[in-house]
Order: C-alpha cells, then structure tokens, then sequence
C-alpha cells in the first residue's frame, strides 16, 4: 500500500498518471488475489508425477495408483515406476492419494489425474477400502470396461469400500462385499480372482518365503526369478478354476530370509495370473500378487517377478530377459509398514526425478 500512495502523490498534479496508477495498483492487487486463489486450487491437482522412459522407449504408458492405509503403497509404486521408465522404457504416471493441501496421504479416497487412464496401456494398483468420488471413479470404470490390463498388488483385494449411505453411487458395485449377481465380489473378486479373506501370518513377527511351482518354471513372469522373501506377513488365498498358480507363500517362524517354515501354516498361493471380460467381450490380461509392502521390494527376485509381470499384463513377454537390471533408482529408504505410519508432508513433486529419495522423509509418527 505504501509505494501505491507515493505513486499517486508523486503523480497528483497529472490526472492521467493518477489514472494509470490506480489501474496500475488494481491490477497488481487483483493478480496477487488470483496468485493466491490458484495456490489454494493447485494442490488438489498436484498428481500426475511423471517418469519419462529414459532408455529405449517400449511405446507403453503405464499408470500406476498407489493409496492403501498400512504397506506403504506410496513408496513401493514409484520405486517401481522409476525402475520402469529408466530400465525398461516405460512412460510412467504416478498417482498418489492426496489430502486437501495436496500432500501424499496414505488411504486417501482423493485421486486426482485419473483421467490419465484414457490413453494407458496398463494399470499398476495398489489400494485399500477407497470410496472415490465419481467423477473419479469413473475413469477406473472405463478403463476396467475396455479390459485393460491390471497388475495389483496386496490389499488391492479390496481396493475399495463404500460406506453406509453411499449404496447408490454408480460405482457400488466394485466395493470389495458387494452381493450383486451382476459383479458378485466387487473389483477383487471379478478382476484380480478374489476379494478380501484374511491374514495367514503375522505381520512383523513372521516373514514369508515365496517358491516358484516347478511346472510354472517357464512362465514369462518367473524368468530369472529366485530367492524370494518378503517382509509381509502372509494372506490367505483362496483359488478358483480360472487362477493359473505361478508360485506358493510359506509363513516362517521369524522375519530372516532362512527361517524355519510355520509347521501349522502350509504354503499358499501367492501369484497368479488371469483374465477378465471388458463391456464389448475384449479380454483383459491380470497379474496379482497379495504382496508388495515398501519393504518386500528390497528382495531382488521378488522386484523382478513384479517387473517382469508388468510386461506380461501389456503383452511385452518376449522382451522379458531373465537378467534384466531391475537395480533400484536413486536413494530408496522405506519405512516399516504400520497403518497410519506414512511419512508425513510430502507432496507428489517431492518424487520428482530418478534421484530424489523416496521417502522423502521418516516422520511416521501418527496424528490426530
């Protein structure tokens, strides 16, 4: 206000310059007004962060949605879109669950940049119990009726759950108990093959070793894949005829590589693939695994099994290669998955770049 006033003093004796100045100030005060408004608007839009392919480019887009309440979603998918784009040749866009000021928050049933689905070759998902708004559901929908490819990990089972009161959104049908005959068992039982069942070992307490079936040995998906062991504690699986079984999950006594197997938990599936039908009887390949916590890809044979099943789903299976690098990129420092314990004020942008450190903090400490 101050160099206003001596703007219109120093040009009092000239009417036209008092004209100018006044318009000059209104204008400057009407841009910091908008300035202002738009910084308020532009975090509810800070998703997509993108990753570029940085080597040969395979032509392939992939999106890749992470927002579960507890595995730390957030961190593990864009460790693997940057794998993705700077090995492999993958254009990577990354979605995140955002609270009101744009920041990353675990569980969030707000998505935005959704409408990146439109023009995707493939779907990466890891969520729990979302209830999006419509109008940004409806891009899952159409992309789930043109029976795109989906690879989904862990709770993704039961990615999403709609509460009481919200039985007449046209999107109900994918809530993990749906009963409907037209979509019996909601998104985790009509695409990924199963909904939610339950736990079958005990997170922090029992790790779980995952073996490759002996007759599934040649498939596309396990080529170089071995040794693996995963942090999570085991899920129940409970397979149907139209699963094709890849590997088992056995629960150990403890959370080394080497532990002794759970003598009262046998092993139980843990990856399969499969199909499902879009609106027009297009075919949809599926690749699920009810693993993948932040910590469970610093196992190598467990990051290239997920790799190597996202080129599966987008029909890349001939350029899978048994010693592919699947190295991670830049400083990846996950924090131990807890419900609620998600690194606090982070912001898509804080992922920018193939070296910023993911997370981009370890503030994990619960809030009211």
């Amino acid at each position: 206000m101050r160099i206003s006033w001596v703007v219109l003093m120093f040009s009092f004796s000239k009417p036209q310059s008092i004209a100018r100045a006044v318009t000059r100030t209104c204008l400057f005060k009407f841009g910091m007004v908008l300035g202002f408004a738009f910084t308020l608007v532009l975090p509810m839009q800070a998703n997509p962060l993108e990753y570029h392919a940085a080597s040969s480019a395979n032509g392939k887009k992939l999106v890749l949605i992470a927002s579960d309440h507890e595995y730390r979603a957030e961190e593990t998918i864009p460790a693997l879109a940057r794998i993705l784009a700077k090995h492999h040749g993958f254009n990577c866009t990354v979605l995140f669950g955002l609270n009101k000021e744009g920041k990353i928050k675990a569980g969030a049933s707000n998505v935005p940049g959704l409408e990146a689905l439109a023009d995707a070759d493939g779907l990466v998902i890891f969520t729990r119990f979302l209830a999006l708004p419509p109008d940004q559901m409806k891009h899952i929908d159409a992309y789930l009726n043109r029976a795109g490819p989906v690879v989904g990990l862990r709770t993704s089972t039961h990615g999403f759950n709609y509460p009481k009161g919200r039985e007449d959104d046209p999107f109900y049908k994918y809530h993990f108990r749906y009963e409907g005959e037209d979509y019996w068992g909601g998104f985790g039982h009509q695409v990924l093959g199963q909904s939610w069942v339950g736990h079958y070992g005990k997170n922090h307490r029992q790790s779980t070793r995952i073996s490759v079936i002996p007759e599934k040995a040649s498939h596309p998906i396990l080529k170089g894949v071995k040794d693996v062991h995963v942090h999570a504690g085991g899920y129940n699986a409970e397979p149907v005829g139209d699963w094709n079984i890849l590997t088992m999950a056995q629960p150990l006594m403890t959370m080394k590589p080497d532990g002794a197997p759970d003598p009262e938990k046998p092993p139980m599936a843990s990856e399969w693939t499969r199909t499902y039908v879009g609106t027009d009887g297009q075919t949809g390949r599926v690749f699920t695994s009810l693993y993948g916590a932040s910590e469970d890809i610093l196992n190598p044979g467990y990051r290239r099994m997920i790799i190597n099943g996202i080129y599966w789903s987008v029909g890349l299976e001939n350029q899978i290669v048994a010693n592919s690098d699947i190295s991670l990129i830049g400083p990846y420092k996950p924090n131990t998955f807890a419900n609620g314990r998600e690194a606090k004020g982070i912001r898509p942008s804080d992922y920018e770049g193939f070296e910023t450190q993911i997370p981009a903090n370890h503030n994990t400490a619960k809030t009211e």
